[in-house]
C-alpha cells in the first residue's frame, strides 16, 4: 500500500500495535484510541514517535491533552460512506490546532482526496490511489467556495479582493 504524504509517495516507518500486542520501548508506533486513553502513563515513557488511530465513533476532543505528544493521527475510514473522519480532521486542524501528520487510512476513494485535503489531511494510506492519482485529484478543482483547513481563499473573497 503506498503512503502518499504531502503529494508524494513516501516510506512508512510507522507500525500499528493492536491492543493485545506489546508496544516496544522505541520506534514509531501507532496505538488505538482506547489504548492511548488507558495507557497514557506507560506510553509517555515511549522513546520513539507516538501515533494514534481514530475510528468513526471516537471523540477527537478527548485527544486534546495528548496532541503535543502525538506525531501522527490516523483517521480510519472503514467505509467510504462514513463521513465522521472529515469532521474529526477539521476539528483537529482548526479547533485544536494539531500540527502533526494527519493521515486518512482505509476505504479512501480517488474522488474523496480533494475534500480530504481541504479538511486537513496531509497523508493517505490506501491501496486505491498513488501519487499520480493524488496530484490529479487535487488539480481537478481550481476554485473553492468556502474556507477550510487547507487555507485556500474562497472565490467570493477573491472576487471581493479580501484577504484570507
Amino acid at each position: 500500500m503506498p503512503l502518499i504524504k504531502n503529494g508524494a509517495e513516501a516510506e512508512n516507518p510507522w507500525i500499528y500495535y493492536s491492543d493485545a500486542e506489546v508496544v516496544p520501548e522505541d520506534g514509531d508506533v501507532i496505538v488505538s484510541f482506547a489504548r492511548l486513553l488507558l495507557e497514557d502513563d506507560t506510553l509517555q515513557k515511549h522513546k520513539g514517535r507516538l501515533g494514534v488511530r481514530v475510528q468513526g465513533p471516537d471523540r477527537v476532543e478527548r485527544l486534546q491533552p495528548f496532541l503535543d505528544q502525538l506525531s501522527l493521527i490516523e483517521v480510519e475510514f472503514s467505509t467510504f460512506r462514513d463521513g465522521r473522519g472529515y469532521s474529526s480532521a477539521r476539528l483537529l486542524r482548526e479547533r485544536y490546532q494539531y500540527k502533526g501528520e494527519l493521515r486518512a487510512i482505509g476505504d479512501v476513494l480517488h474522488d474523496q482526496l480533494f475534500l480530504m485535503a481541504r479538511c486537513g489531511f496531509d497523508a493517505f494510506l490506501t491501496p486505491k490511489a498513488g501519487a499520480a492519482e493524488y496530484a490529479e485529484a487535487l488539480a481537478r478543482f481550481k476554485t473553492v467556495y468556502q474556507p477550510a483547513a487547507d487555507g485556500r481563499k474562497p472565490v467570493g473573497r477573491v472576487r471581493a479582493g479580501q484577504a484570507g
